[in-house]
């Protein structure tokens, strides 16, 4: 077995351990992309997709282009990873979706064994005219806590298109997290961008995103869902501005905090127009008691019956 065949079969395993399935590699109706570093160890598109790799010393610059009119019926899998203990991986995605075109993006990056591992993923991203953009990204990391997850964004909407974004990093040692999403909504719009982060030990969560509501009648929400305990801390900026006429805003934000764990909430919402509305809501607590003294009614000990909370919470 050469290294390219070994790196696929190892980052398709540490997949199956993210709670992915490695089946879908396989199946010729689903588009996929697996990178090991700075590798493309696997890729498999289907028509009206144009995904272009190109290799660079530290990761890898990805084109993405769904013609007009194409609608992708399956979700496209990414899998990135570094399986080593160090290394970086930086992913560069350019992407376009054509106009009334349609594409859900299933991303697993995966950091089993990192203790000195750096990953950047910068992406620029047009929706066109009545499109839909789908970005669902989930990682799996190891409990060293040696990680710096860096990924930003930056996404334009044109009329009447649909973004969704969900960023989970739930399992294993957040290590370091550094969000940076921004989105500028056009006319009849919709954006809808969901975090969810679990730190403990000495993690460090950061999550900025904005969202500007440009056109007439765009839509946005900004949902979050964090917990930290132990030393872990965690900041969450959510921020919506209301330029165009009858826009509608909302942002959500939820921490929970325990031990010795710090969290921050700042909610920034702006109106420019006298038709705009942006409403907010942000809360900042333990887990609740009631629950906390049932759970442990029924046998679990008080650690177990936190954890339990926190993932009700993040699922």
């Amino acid at each position: 077995m050469n290294d390219f065949t070994r790196d696929y079969q190892m980052m398709l395993e540490a997949y199956q351990k993210a709670e992915g399935d490695p089946a879908v590699f396989a199946d010729s109706k689903i588009a996929h992309l697996v990178v090991h570093k700075n590798q493309v160890v696997g890729k498999h598109l289907v028509p009206g997709l144009e995904v272009l790799p190109k290799e660079t010393p530290e990761g890898v610059d990805l084109s993405l282009r769904v013609l007009p009119g194409i609608k992708i019926e399956y979700p496209v899998h990414l899998c990135f990873g570094v399986l080593p203990e160090e290394g970086v991986q930086i992913i560069n995605i350019d992407a376009e979706i054509g106009e009334e075109s349609r594409i859900a993006l299933l991303a697993h990056c995966i950091f089993p064994n990192a203790v000195k591992v750096r990953h950047v993923m910068q992406a620029r991203i047009l929706v066109k005219k009545n499109g839909y953009y789908s970005y669902n990204e989930v990682h799996f990391h190891g409990e060293g806590g040696g990680i710096e997850v860096v990924p930003k964004a930056k996404i334009i909407l044109e009329e009447g298109s649909r973004l969704e974004t969900n960023f989970q990093l739930i399992k294993g040692r957040v290590g370091t997290l550094d969000i940076d999403y921004e989105v500028e909504a056009g006319r009849n719009s919709i954006v809808e961008m969901i975090a969810k982060a679990y730190g403990y030990g000495s993690d460090k969560i950061r999550i900025k995103e904005k969202c500007v509501l440009r056109g007439e009648s765009s839509r946005g929400i900004i949902k979050s869902r964090v917990a930290v305990k132990e030393e872990a801390e965690s900041e969450v900026m959510s921020e919506i501005s209301a330029y165009g006429p009858y826009s509608r805003g909302h942002v959500d934000c939820v921490e929970i905090m325990q031990d010795k764990g710090r969290a921050r909430a700042i909610p920034i919402v702006e109106v420019f127009h006298e038709t705009a509305k942006v409403t907010h809501e942000a809360a900042i607590g333990s887990v609740d008691k009631t629950q906390l003294e049932t759970l442990m009614s029924r046998g679990l000990k008080q650690n177990e019956a936190i954890d339990l909370i926190i993932k009700g919470m993040l699922k």
